[in-house]
């Protein structure tokens, strides 16, 4: 695509459900599509009553006419009313740079509030910024005990606490809310060492790394996925670990609990598979509950719906895929297969033979196909559930650009194209028409509807080639 068409594209209606290859696209799983129409659809009386005849979409001047004159009989929007106004107004203008550094961006994070946002880089730097104040610098770490980069941070649910994770066995953890502004590790500030192995004679020596924290709802927990191939559970009050799964084959890139009871964890790993762990119900042996099978190769990332039966998960086959944990087996005895040996996702594209290929027990409910997962563990999410619905899905992607597609058709609704190299990591504000992506080419870049009105940002015309990474 030539740089003149840079800002995004609107493609509604391609592909919609259909055939790519032995692949299909889209979800043909009634449940999920009945629970995102319920959530994002008008009530039926304001659907009803507004002026003109019913159909959906309802347009904006309906529905706010029908509110004005309680049609609805509640005389406000219900959530459902206001995803199904939101959802149809997506971040696609722009794009503005919120910041630039001299290394690349890796993380791409806002608050459950949405008054913070975070962004982590790979020269030890994270910044968080106050989004209610202009993007204000409100914290400007330098962070410890790191090995090649920041692969994960996560802030705590009442935004005081960052915990944040490199390539080595220790999680650190900062005070958000301290006074101090220029944070340096243990020099101007403590950033708490949560040491997740007990043969830690020296940081720089390290047997393992870290490439996804997250905390528990309730923040007393954080669960950690690791290249031990393991799952490490961190009791905050306790100052411990309190659980350690070996849990894959393989480098463990994902993990996430399922919702806010803290039961359920899910894991991705570099073995292609996602399983599924119940604490619950733990024997001697700390077998999963589940296992579900249908990347054919590993896997980068994986998100929550937060319902504690659907996920999506992020593949180096180029796929994203959406999972309800009822559809997965319980007794799975899998040796992954390279299929590609000398294929190295890290600086070679994957092969086009192969791109549509479908495992032979899949058991995802639907695939989205598009972007493109290279160089390194790029990440996927569901949008809003606050704005959306959750009715999109987006990932970042090597090719330097966004993907948003529809959850039930498949379809791909916007690609924003800014960037000069990859997009490792976005994330869409949890109540505004808002997204920030985080780039390899060090900008911090904020999306939205419907924008400043500004003129639009300069075309940048050189893509810089790098071969790497994690």
């Amino acid at each position: 695509m030539s740089r003149s068409r840079r800002n995004n594209d609107i493609c509604v209606g391609k592909e919609a459900g259909g055939s790519h290859g032995n692949v299909v696209l889209g979800c043909g799983d009634a449940e999920i599509a009945q629970l995102t129409k319920i959530t994002s659809s008008p009530s039926e009386r304001l659907s009803k009553a507004a002026p003109g005849k019913a159909r959906l979409p309802v347009s904006p001047v309906k529905m706010l006419a029908g509110r004005e004159c309680n049609y609805g009989g509640r005389g406000r929007f219900s959530l459902a009313d206001s995803c199904h106004i939101l959802s149809r107004y997506l971040p696609v203008n722009g794009p503005s740079d919120i910041d630039k550094m001299n290394c690349r961006a890796y993380i791409s994070q806002f608050s459950a509030d949405g008054s913070l946002f975070v962004a982590g880089f790979q020269e030890s730097h994270i910044r968080i910024y106050n989004v209610d104040y202009g993007w204000k610098v409100q914290k400007d770490i330098r962070a410890r005990s790191m090995g090649w980069t920041i692969s994960d941070t996560s802030l705590s649910p009442d935004c005081r606490l960052l915990a944040y994770s490199s390539i080595s066995p220790v999680v650190h953890i900062v005070d958000v809310g301290s006074a101090t502004k220029e944070s340096h590790a243990n020099i101007t500030e403590i950033h708490e060492g949560l040491e997740f192995s007990s043969n830690i004679d020296d940081y720089e020596d390290y047997s393992f790394g870290i490439f996804s924290v997250k905390f528990s709802t309730d923040g007393q927990e954080l669960v950690a996925g690791s290249s031990d191939d393991s799952i490490y559970v961190y009791d905050l009050e306790a100052k411990r670990v309190s659980l350690r799964i070996k849990a894959h084959k393989s480098d463990v890139n994902a993990v996430c609990f399922a919702d806010e009871t803290g039961h359920i964890i899910y894991s991705g790993s570099d073995d292609h598979l996602c399983k599924v762990w119940d604490r619950r119900c733990f024997d001697t042996r700390e077998k999963p509950a589940g296992v579900l099978m249908g990347h054919l190769e590993g896997i980068t990332f994986i998100d929550t719906r937060g319902d504690g039966r659907y996920f999506i998960s992020n593949g180096k086959d180029q796929a994203i895929k959406l999972w309800d944990i009822r559809k997965m087996s319980s007794n799975v005895e899998y040796t992954p297969v390279r299929r590609y040996a000398e294929w190295d996702y890290r600086w070679m594209s994957y092969p086009g033979h192969v791109r549509n290929m479908r495992h032979p027990d899949d058991l995802s409910v639907a695939t989205y196909k598009g972007h493109t997962v290279l160089q390194t563990l790029i990440r996927c999410h569901f949008s809003p559930a606050n704005s959306t619905a959750q009715k999109y899905i987006y990932s970042g992607s090597a090719d330097s650009c966004v993907y948003i597609y529809d959850l039930v058709s498949g379809d791909q609704v916007a690609k924003l194209n800014y960037h000069e190299d990859t997009v490792r990591d976005c994330h869409w504000h949890p109540f505004y028409p808002m997204m920030v992506t985080s780039s390899w080419d060090g900008a911090i870049t904020r999306w939205e509807f419907p924008g400043s009105g500004g003129s639009p940002m300069p075309v940048r015309q050189t893509r810089r080639r790098r071969r790497t990474f994690y």
